[in-house]
């Protein structure tokens, strides 16, 4: 039995596990101040008043081990999940920083050879092996900065056994880190050279020999596609989607990043799980999410890295669209790991509140990749993920901007982060 006593705030998130938050919503975070939490076997037991948790130990330790922890001057929260990464890949492309600084824009690099199709080089030259020796120390820093669960696209690989290996790796790293690992197959992530003047010649093969090979060998659990102008079109969005939910994979969208093309209106019409991106997602678009329960997955590290505009949080909450928060962590638009960050983005870029940006991180991603039933919140049933923050209160949190306040992280029940420092 754990006992986390003495916290200066717990902020639950309880009561969305059916649904995510939308509007007004978001600013509810079921907070307890003075609040005690109690863990048996790697579940919430009970959360409470600290003076309650202490009874509760008292009534219910019998013979059991009590090891206390005392959460005295922090707040403590549901560990971060992250809902859109493309974490596993070789190589990085830090030369393209001054390329971007000199006027290239994001298209033009791609066009180029560079961004996607650089690190689909660099992908494919490298083992599995390879892939997950370099994905371990990206997901330790996920940990450290309080991220409990990722989810994970492929899309680096492009041809059949590198988005294979990929996937692999993903599986292989969910059964051996305390970060879980969700995993989507995003093959249509950019068309490959071999491909090119011929878009439609390779969504046939990511239709009739990517999906269903994923799909046998249990690699995925999401589809996505980056339905963008230039990348795929809305008619190949839609044919590989629906060729995806035809396999079992639930259909997630890249949506609206550079141009408005109608993503977020497929995202609807198909009932997507997510869109992510929306930079420049229509009215029309927005409204349509709204009645379809789609969730906006935003990414205010990825415009803050490219120096765009980032997307309109408030039309989205207003129109009543649930929103997630992501570090989109990749090797060319958002290299970072720092989901904390990227909840300081969100207030500062996107004019999200404290409250809304803690909703976004944490029950509401939880959504965003199917797993709030069983973490997300502070509940009595679910899986003990856990962040203590060195900080007073939630405010705290996005007010003292910019640098790692994790003191203590638990995965299902067990400390993985103590003194912000590994202990797994």
């Amino acid at each position: 039995m754990i006992y986390i006593q003495n916290a200066a705030q717990i902020a639950t998130l309880g009561g969305a596990s059916n649904k995510p938050k939308t509007g007004k919503e978001m600013e509810e975070l079921g907070l307890i101040g003075h609040g005690g939490i109690v863990i048996v076997d790697g579940i919430f037991t009970f959360v409470g008043s600290d003076e309650d948790a202490r009874s509760y130990v008292e009534q219910h330790a019998g013979d059991k081990q009590v090891t206390v922890f005392s959460a005295e001057g922090k707040t403590v929260t549901p560990g971060l999940v992250d809902p859109h990464t493309h974490a596993v890949f070789a190589g990085s492309r830090e030369f393209e920083l001054n390329l971007r600084l000199q006027g290239a824009k994001y298209m033009d690099i791609l066009n180029a050879g560079g961004g996607i199709l650089y690190s689909t080089e660099r992908t494919r030259e490298a083992t599995e092996e390879q892939l997950i020796a370099e994905t371990v120390k990206r997901l330790d820093r996920f940990l450290a900065h309080g991220v409990t669960t990722i989810e994970a696209k492929s899309g680096y690989g492009l041809r059949l056994e590198d988005e294979l290996k990929q996937l692999r790796a993903a599986r292989r790293l969910d059964a051996s880190h305390p970060v879980d690992v969700v995993s989507t197959f995003m093959g249509a992530h950019a068309v490959p050279v071999e491909y090119r003047g011929d878009a439609d010649g390779y969504v046939r093969s990511v239709i009739e020999e990517m999906i269903p090979a994923v799909a046998r060998e249990g690699l995925a659990e999401f589809c996505d596609v980056f339905c963008e102008e230039g990348v795929f079109t809305v008619e190949q969005s839609r044919d590989i989607l629906e060729a995806g939910r035809s396999w079992g994979l639930k259909p997630k969208l890249h949506a609206d990043e550079i141009v408005s093309c109608g993503g977020a209106e497929l995202a609807a019409e198909l009932g997507a799980v997510t869109a992510d991106h929306l930079l420049h997602a229509s009215e029309a678009g927005i409204q349509a999410m709204a009645e379809s329960g789609v969730i906006a997955v935003l990414l205010p590290g990825t415009a803050f890295f490219l120096m765009a505009k980032p997307a309109d949080a408030r039309a989205l909450i207003n129109a009543g669209v649930p929103v997630a928060l992501s570090t989109d962590r990749n090797p060319g638009s958002s290299p970072t790991e720092s989901l904390p960050f990227i909840m300081n983005l969100a207030c500062l870029t996107m004019g999200m509140t404290p409250a809304e940006v803690l909703t976004a991180c944490t029950i509401n991603a939880a959504h965003a990749i199917c797993r709030a039933d069983v973490i997300g919140s502070i509940e009595v049933g679910k899986q003990a993920d856990l962040v203590m923050f060195d900080a007073p209160n939630v405010l705290y949190l996005q007010y003292h901007y910019a640098v790692n306040l994790v003191d203590t992280v638990f995965k299902k029940g067990g400390a993985v982060i103590q003194n912000g420092r590994r202990v797994w």
